[in-house]
């Protein structure tokens, strides 16, 4: 006998990490489940990661294949149409014959964080992009305008990198060479230069995660006064302020609310640095809001959105029990 379709599936892929969600209906939560990155960019398993997820998730759930009613996936590195055939594959699993809905994991980030409201959510961890929608439903991206802020983890960390062996360091950034050798598991600045003419390693994405997993270290250094990390981390934080201006034009309304996503710019420095900055916004009034749920649980809602699920109070009360909802 087939079972009713009645839960519906949230996907977060992440370019680090696939989030998986199963709910009901009602917003409850059944199961969560973490695997490998989403982006074929960042992982040649992508494909793999994104599929286990999706069935472990459902079998922790207690589930089968036929009682999906609808899946949103939110892909990191999905941009343009050119990448649409790679995205689709991440939730082709046979039996799985569900509506399926495929977007930008700003997308679902946004419509975790500002729970399909207008706004502009800012993201910087792994990657990095900054999404609006305005009063009319209209989603813009700083990508449209040609703008990239520069603000991942990895050009953080590969800026400071290059500002080290430019000579522009002094005694603040002691501790910041220090980590930054440890890091790369060598003892002199020379032997940085080194490895630095021999392009950091061949595999690119090797490379990139490696250097994203020192961003961590630059924004800390900011904090304690680092002159190398204060420069990279302002200059970074700047291009997302004139991203975030320009598509603040586009809102009617005075008074526009921002978020932050991701561990770059919830990093003490960036948080604390870029609200002061957006106080003084040119175009519009900034109000910074704390995400209210999770990007894998904005793409259940997209999901409850697609499959006309009215949105009320009983599934935002529900969601907000699960701990894997909150942001």
């Amino acid at each position: 006998m087939t079972k009713k379709a009645n839960v519906i599936l949230g996907i977060d892929g992440g370019g680090t990490h696939t989030r998986v969600m199963v709910s009901d209906l009602s917003g409850n939560v059944l199961s969560y489940i973490e695997k490998g990155s989403a982006s074929i960019r960042k992982d040649l398993l992508a494909r793999q990661n994104v599929n286990q997820a999706i069935l472990e998730s459902l079998s922790a759930a207690g589930v089968e294949l036929n009682q999906v009613c609808g899946i949103a996936a939110g892909v990191a590195g999905y941009d343009s149409e050119a990448d649409l055939e790679w995205v689709e594959s991440l939730t082709a699993i046979e039996g799985l014959t569900c509506p399926k809905w495929h977007f930008n994991d700003a997308v679902a980030a946004h419509y975790g964080a500002l729970i399909t409201k207008p706004g502009i959510v800012a993201v910087s961890g792994t990657g990095s992009i900054i999404l609006a929608m305005t009063e009319k439903g209209q989603y813009i991206r700083n990508y449209d305008f040609h703008h990239y802020s520069d603000s991942a983890a990895r050009f953080i960390a590969y800026d400071a990198v290059y500002e080290v062996l430019a000579g522009n360091r002094d005694e603040t950034d002691k501790e910041l060479v220090q980590l930054m050798l440890q890091h790369w598991e060598i003892h002199s600045i020379q032997e940085l230069s080194y490895l630095a003419r021999q392009g950091f390693g061949e595999d690119r994405r090797a490379r990139d995660k490696k250097f994203g997993q020192f961003a961590p270290a630059v924004t800390e250094a900011a904090s304690k006064g680092s002159s190398v990390s204060v420069y990279v981390c302002d200059r970074a934080i700047h291009k997302i302020k004139v991203g975030i201006e320009m598509m603040a034009a586009a809102f009617t309304g005075d008074i526009v609310s921002v978020a932050f996503i991701g561990s770059v710019i919830n990093s003490p420095y960036f948080n604390c640095e870029l609200t002061k900055q957006l106080a003084l916004g040119n175009n519009k009034s900034f109000i910074v809001v704390n995400p209210r749920f999770s990007p894998v649980t904005g793409s259940v809602l997209y999901a409850m959105n697609g499959l006309n699920i009215a949105i009320d109070d009983v599934v935002i009360h529900n969601l907000e029990n699960s701990i894997h909802s909150q942001p």
